[in-house]
């Protein structure tokens, strides 16, 4: 497919600088009298106004963003017109780089960068293929004694496993992972907390306490240089930071964990328990990805990674992204003051059927084939793109890839309960358990 050729053109003339094309103040007066939810509001705005489209949700102007183009001017032409302010997982990362701003944040970056892509990617293989292996044996089990067991409570054992190795050097013990449900609880909870912010943390604080106390541990215990089988991991490049950076001190160590707990774990979770759902929906996509190249094969880790991408398109890790006009700008041919709201909406953007047809339908050959999908850098972003993609967005892939390599051929999930709504939060995530037996593979 051109994606030139095939992008929706933006709301207003280029180069006229026409105010931004507004809502009919009875959508939102319609969306409240329904109870409806952000992405609803979202949807229709898109739908009926276009990709760059303003709504007033209160006094001011809020800017909906979804065209490419746009998409790419506002998140990587000009990040430092459109910033990032105060993240909503605040309360639970604290000043890690997820959240932190300005020279702050470039310099928490570049010293996680190096970790990973290319050389530090590597150091990590190990420690995820470990973790696979361990969710594997548990699933072998599962189909030997027809267990029922829950699909999404498995993503999450295996992705925090897999960062908490990559983290301490060490497989997550049953008391760890038991704590660390506290994470999933405070992420879920964030949206409905009291927009007083002494208020929010007292509702989590216990949930709060109990990450603390994990993260606590870990500290101590890789200072006392308890480094696991596969070596010191991620926690040891913050310590030792620490030795010559006088910014980071316990509380910023402890911030910076919990953003890699958070990023590295509830993000991979969501988007393999959607993988698991959509592969039930449409078991033909997983014989095809299966029978396209042998075990081990690069055509068929080309094939899973196709699964992962497609999956990531209609669930994004980050399905909105707000930004705040920090300096007047064109956008679109539309005049954006500073003082703005901005929401760059990746869920929408994938789900444009001027850029991807049939939007709605799981089909992962849109990302095996050459013509599959719109080649523009703003019509696809599940990881955000610029300066402020996500760090891990490697490391995401390569964990996602090696469990479907260890899964998929071994077993066909059967779902006796679904999740029967969607959350929108943090993420995208289905609300409610995804119980499920396993019955030997059919396809190997």
């Amino acid at each position: 497919m051109d994606s030139e050729a095939s992008l929706s053109p933006p709301s207003c003339v280029p180069g006229t600088g026409q105010p931004v094309p507004e809502a009919d103040p009875g959508l939102v007066a319609r969306w409240r009298a329904a109870g409806g939810e952000l992405v609803d509001l979202l949807t229709r705005l898109r739908e009926e106004v276009g990709g760059v489209a303003g709504v007033r949700l209160g006094p001011g102007l809020t800017v909906l963003v979804t065209d490419p183009h746009a998409v790419q001017q506002v998140l990587a032409r000009r990040p430092d017109r459109y910033v990032k302010r105060s993240h909503r997982a605040r309360l639970l990362v604290g000043d890690g780089v997820l959240s932190a701003t300005g020279e702050a944040w470039k310099r928490q970056r570049r010293l996680l960068q190096s970790q990973f892509t290319g050389t530090g990617m590597r150091r990590y293989e190990r420690r995820i293929d470990g973790a696979a292996r361990t969710t594997a044996a548990r699933w072998s089990a599962y189909a030997r004694t027809g267990e029922t067991f829950d699909v999404g409570r498995e993503m999450r054992r295996f992705a925090l496993d897999a960062i908490w190795r990559s983290l301490t050097g060490y497989a997550v013990d049953e008391e760890t992972e038991r704590e660390l449900t506290a994470v999933a609880a405070v992420a879920a909870a964030l949206p409905t907390l009291p927009a007083d912010a002494t208020d929010a943390r007292e509702a989590v604080a216990a949930d709060l306490a109990r990450i603390d106390a994990v993260a606590r541990r870990a500290v101590e215990a890789a200072r006392e240089g308890a480094a696991g089988p596969d070596g010191p991991g991620l926690l040891q490049v913050l310590l030792d930071a620490a030795t010559e950076r006088p910014e980071y001190t316990d509380r910023l160590i402890r911030d910076e964990l919990v953003t890699l707990l958070v990023a590295g774990h509830e993000t991979t979770a969501t988007t393999l328990t959607w993988l698991h759902l959509l592969l039930d929906r449409n078991p033909a996509a997983r014989a095809e990805a299966l029978a396209a190249g042998a075990e081990g094969s690069a055509q068929r880790r080309r094939a899973l990674q196709a699964l992962v991408h497609e999956t990531l398109r209609l669930y994004p890790s980050a399905w909105i992204l707000p930004r705040h006009a920090a300096e007047d700008d064109v956008l679109a041919g539309c005049t954006v003051e500073a003082g703005t709201d901005l929401l760059v909406c990746p869920y929408l953007t994938h789900r444009d059927p001027g850029l991807w047809p049939d939007p709605e339908r799981f089909d992962p050959r849109r990302f095996s084939t050459a013509e599959g999908r719109p080649t523009h850098p703003g019509a696809y972003l599940p990881f955000g793109i610029g300066p402020r993609a996500c760090l891990g967005v490697q490391f995401a892939l390569r964990e996602s890839t090696v469990l479907l390599e260890h899964l998929l051929p071994a077993h066909t999930v059967t779902f006796h309960r679904t999740p029967t709504r969607t959350s929108y939060g943090i993420t995208v995530r289905p609300e409610g358990p995804s119980v499920a037996t396993l019955r030997p593979a059919e396809v190997r």
